[in-house]
């Protein structure tokens, strides 16, 4: 899982660490934590009054705050220094880090453990905030293990802590490019148990606040945690400077347009725009909005002197010094979020939304017409905003190979934009709309993410177009995008999941292990299910069709009748799965859709067994279309193939062929004068 091509040792020297650092990111982290509590303190005991409960007291209302903006400095940090030592910082030869991406991960490790104990230490604290009860009343086990049990972001919390120590062991031991971009894509993991519950994860609009929080921590992350790198590996006097900066550079004007428009997309979910100059809630959101632009500011005048700085003497000491002021102004930043956690919505308390609004995040209007299938569209804000970019960056590729002269298919970029266009309706138009509270309508979904939007998308070549579009890194030259996106391709976790019994059994296997299981009814009520549900449907199917017919070079080639066989092997499992939701006499999901009570669906057992009917009819269309891509693909190979050995016969005299014919001479003559 390593990048084909590395650099060089950079030649600049490397200093030992100095004490600078340490005491600036202390100085960061008081600054947060002073914040946090001035802002906690300017309410003491309003939001328990609202919720009718008593006031817990000092040590627990302030100790709340200061924890939490601990874990979430250390959450930042953790994620940004892997970050760094992935992307922003060169690897060695082999693919193993170099020094200065070694000390990320060590970074990142202590971070870790920091995010480990201070999520460890929010779990009695957010009991005792709940209960309205002083923390030291609720540190038995036993009386904590229920509340745990009762409360979901506890439950979050827990979790955090315990995937917050998986890391910080992980830091310890990897090595390799490989293992650390495995680490860095467990860091985001670890960052979910707290976005999807909270104010976002409930009331009405709930799909929105979840999906929108989703975005802004992993934008704050990304851009605080890979500051507070940047500026380490300055004081450190690591190498490649100019490089690092160059790509964070990039990196932060992402995050600032998405931390602006996540988090205003999330303050009008909560807010009406009254209520945003006349509540405490509206207050923070507004101080929020504007350290967010302060931000912006600071680091436009920070690129802009960055910029002058690079290939000067001093450029390292400039980049310490701005860094280190953007950083102090991100962290007073974490301090004002932690303080809106804290706070309720002014709507949270008096507002009472109906069953269905609470349950799915919105009302539905009527019975799932064809009409209303089509244009009752409610944006998701996860995978809609995935599958537009998806397309936009695939058609800036193509746009970049003609403009240099190189042809690109046709068939290909419909096939893509297709596949796009398939996740955009299967989320966000009447059919997105409709799945969480109908099960029919919901195999509907499932059948466009799981069989035809890979179909498309691996038709459409993206990892083919990337590798021809981007450019090459130089043999000395630091790798890019081009080389770590080979070396995810022939990684040993591609190799496994392209792997055809795995594979067979990702993508048949999860329809009886979902359905059948009971998981598909825990997961009905928690957005964030439904989220990965989507991520595992999609995900599957690519996975399963990649090495079947899928243009881009796969870990595992499999022969022409071993991906016809793949195929093949695969269609029962989907007929019976549809026969079983046909014939079954069990509600699956019942609980979850008697709480809905939708008027036009009376009969819960016979909307899933249309369902079943849809999933058992529109299951062997796509596979009907990769027989016959497969078949054309095969066709189109034998030709090439023909080809190349005209061509070649052409340039030999057909000496194959004239060879060929001697030796049957030959046998005939021996068989002659016997």
């Amino acid at each position: 899982m390593a990048p084909e091509r590395t650099d060089e040792v950079d030649p600049t020297p490397v200093r030992r660490p100095t004490g600078g650092m340490a005491v600036l990111v202390i100085v960061g982290i008081l600054l947060a934590l002073s914040v946090a509590v001035a802002l906690t303190a300017l309410s003491p005991g309003r939001v328990y009054a609202e919720y009718g409960l008593p006031d817990p007291g000092d040590v627990t209302r302030f100790g709340q705050s200061l924890v939490r903006a601990i874990a979430e400095v250390c959450a930042a940090i953790a994620v940004g220094s892997l970050l760094f030592a992935v992307f922003l910082t060169p690897a060695q030869r082999g693919g193993l880090l170099a020094a200065d991406g070694y000390a990320a991960v060590r970074a990142a490790g202590w971070a870790a453990l920091g995010w480990f104990l201070a999520a460890s230490a929010m779990v009695p604290l957010f009991v005792a905030n709940a209960l309205g009860k002083p923390v030291s009343e609720v540190l038995n086990p036993t009386q904590l293990i229920v509340y745990i049990d009762a409360l979901e972001q506890a439950k979050a919390w827990v979790a955090t802590a315990l995937l917050a120590g998986l890391l910080a062991i992980a830091c310890r031991i990897v090595l390799s490019w490989g293992w650390t971009f495995a680490a860095f894509a467990f860091s985001l993991l670890c960052l979910m148990p707290v976005a999807v519950t909270g104010h976002s994860a409930s009331g009405g609009s709930h799909d929105v606040g979840t999906n929108s929080l989703i975005f802004h921590l992993l934008a704050t992350a990304f851009w605080v945690g890979g500051l507070v790198a940047l500026v380490a590996h300055a004081y450190r006097g690591g190498g490649h400077l100019q490089l690092a900066y160059r790509r964070f550079s990039k990196l932060a004007l992402i995050c600032w347009i998405t931390l602006a428009v996540s988090g205003v997309i999330n303050a009008l979910v909560r807010l009406t725009p009254a209520e945003v100059f006349s509540t405490p809630y509206g207050t923070l959101v507004l101080a929020k909005i504007g350290a967010l632009g302060v931000l912006g500011v600071v680091g436009y005048f920070q690129r802009q002197r960055g910029v002058r700085a690079l290939g000067a003497d001093e450029s390292r000491s400039v980049l310490m010094r701005l860094g280190g002021i953007e950083m102090l102004l991100m962290l007073a930043t974490i301090g004002i979020a932690v303080a809106l956690g804290g706070t309720p919505p002014p709507g949270e308390i008096s507002a009472q939304p109906s069953t269905t609004e609470l349950l799915i995040g919105y009302n539905l209007d009527g019975p799932p017409t064809f009409l209303a299938l089509l244009l009752d569209w409610r944006f998701d804000l996860l995978f809609g905003t995935l599958s537009i970019a998806a397309a936009l960056v695939y058609l800036a590729g193509v746009r970049r190979l003609r403009k240099r002269g190189d042809a690109w298919p046709v068939g290909r970029t419909i096939a893509w934009v297709a596949g796009c266009l398939t996740i955009l309706i299967a989320t966000s138009s009447g059919i997105g709309r409709y799945s969480p509270a109908m099960f029919s309508v919901h195999m509907g979904s499932h059948m466009l993410l799981s069989m035809l939007a890979p179909v498309l998308l691996v038709l459409g070549g993206p990892v083919t177009l990337a590798l021809r579009a981007l450019p090459t890194a130089g043999k000395d030259a630091p790798t890019g995008p081009r080389e770590w996106i080979l070396a995810l391709v022939h990684s040993p976790v591609s190799r496994l999941l392209t792997h055809p019994l795995v594979a067979l059994a990702l993508f048949v296997g999860s329809f009886y292990g979902l359905y059948f299981s009971g998981l598909f009814d825990a997961a009905l009520p928690l957005h964030w299910a439904h989220l990965a549900m989507n991520a595992h449907f999609l995900l599957a199917g690519y996975v399963f069709y990649w090495p079947v017919i899928g243009i881009d070079p796969a870990p595992r080639r499999l022969p022409p009748l071993g991906r016809l066989g793949l195929v093949f092997a695969s269609m029962p499992f989907h007929a019976f799965f549809g026969i079983a939701l046909m014939s079954g006499s069990t509600v699956i999901g019942a609980s979850f859709y008697h709480q809905l009570a939708l008027p036009w669906v009376t009969d819960l057992l016979s909307d899933q067994r249309l369902g079943g009917g849809l999933t058992w009819a529109s299951g062997e269309l796509p596979l009907l279309v990769v027989v016959i891509a497969l078949l054309a693909q095969w066709a189109k190979a034998d030709a090439k193939d023909a080809k190349r050995a005209d061509r070649h016969a052409e340039s030999d005299g057909d000496a194959d062929l004239t060879a060929y014919n001697e030796m049957l001479k030959r046998m005939a003559g021996g068989k002659r004068d016997g």
